[in-house]
């Protein structure tokens, strides 16, 4: 009887919380090539970006940058998008072990709100330790098993905090994960290549230890899954995958297809070099299973913007959604500081994404 009222009491939240924003849940498609909204049916292209503002990573300085976090919210939905993907940082929240921080999770729930109130969805990918400093040492010190079971204990409570939120397109297991081909150094959980500072690439175990990799990477799926769920039945789930070489194939020890049977679909990270969107197309291929397939990040940071717009063409009936980059300046802020000089290179790659992002958007969806 107890379980029921509990159930009941969700199932009311669930409702009242798509009644009032008039967001449907998320679903894969019946064909599996892609995603329709719950209640209509109508089809859903996931289309949006990496979202910051203000500082480096969305969770810094949480309590003073709300003004700022909806007006990204309004702007990407001007530009057209419907989804943005929001990074959380382990070390914010969790204070210890198996200890949430409570205060990072009701931060989560005002960006939960934002996100409804604007009509966007959040790609909510988890586990970040993209900053060194910010790495809480007792996580690099713990085992395999032990890290898992507190990278389990972080999605149970983020989904919890999520799980009546129609806001929520998906969970991202983490950001570019690896699983070991043999035995790596004593914490050595991350790559140690730093872009701008940040460490994006995480190691999710330290010894291969005589499994197949593509079985590491499954097993450490199927917990995070399994602690998600307890929680949260709606939502659909994804691990956000580096990109395969023509070479070595999959790197990461991520194969598409033994992962696929684990999550709702698959996300891949694409950037394409210059003159090479032929190799890019070839890549993406690689990652093609019976889940629909999103390109969760790319951007003209290797190549030109018209070549990213080819890629982005091509990979149409392949990919059933994209996802670039955005910092909170939009295409007007980018244009006037060119007009006084002020644009540096970095924001000259953005001003050509937004555009592409709005081209594309009128042009081929």
């Amino acid at each position: 009887m107890r379980l029921s009222k509990i159930v009941l009491a969700v199932l009311i939240v669930v409702n009242l919380s798509v009644a009032a924003s008039g967001m449907e849940d998320v679903r894969v498609a019946p064909d599996g090539r892609g995603f329709v909204l719950a209640e209509s049916g109508a089809a859903f292209v996931p289309y949006g970006n990496n979202f910051s503002v203000v500082g480096p990573l969305l969770d810094d300085d949480w309590n003073t940058t709300w003004p700022e976090v909806e007006a990204g919210f309004r702007d990407m939905k001007d530009l057209g998008a419907n989804v943005a993907r929001a990074h959380l940082q382990f070390g914010k929240f969790m204070s210890a072990a198996g200890t949430p921080n409570t205060a990072a999770l009701e931060w989560l729930g005002h960006l939960l709100g934002t996100a409804e109130k604007a009509g966007m969805y959040l790609d909510i990918t988890g586990l970040g330790c993209y900053r060194p400093a910010d790495v809480p040492p007792w996580y690099d010190s713990l085992d395999e098993a032990a890290r898992w079971k507190t990278q389990a204990r972080f999605w149970e409570a983020v989904a919890s905090r999520c799980a009546a939120s129609p806001a929520v397109f998906c969970y991202d297991l983490m950001n570019e994960p690896v699983s070991p081909g043999g035995k790596r150094k004593p914490r050595a959980w991350y790559s140690g290549e730093l872009l701008g500072g940040f460490d994006f690439v995480q190691y999710i175990s330290l010894d291969q230890a005589g499994r197949p990799r593509d079985e590491i990477a499954r097993a450490w799926i199927r917990q995070l899954v399994s602690a998600i769920r307890r929680h949260d039945q709606r939502h659909l789930i994804t691990v956000g995958l580096l990109p395969s070489m023509p070479v070595h194939c999959h790197m990461s020890g991520f194969t598409p297809s033994t992962i696929a049977p684990e999550l709702d679909f698959i996300s891949v990270h694409i950037y394409p070099e210059r003159g090479k969107v032929d190799e890019a197309i070839t890549v993406l291929k690689d990652f093609v299973t019976s889940k629909p397939l999103v390109i969760e990040e790319t951007f003209p940071m290797s190549c030109e913007a018209d070549e990213l717009e080819q890629f982005m063409i091509r990979s149409r009936g392949i990919a059933a959604g994209w996802m670039g980059h955005y910092w909170g300046k939009t295409i007007a802020d980018l244009e006037r500081m060119r007009a006084t000089g002020k644009l540096t290179i970095p924001d000259a790659l953005m001003l050509d994404w937004l555009r592409l992002f709005k081209r594309f958007k009128a042009s081929h969806m």
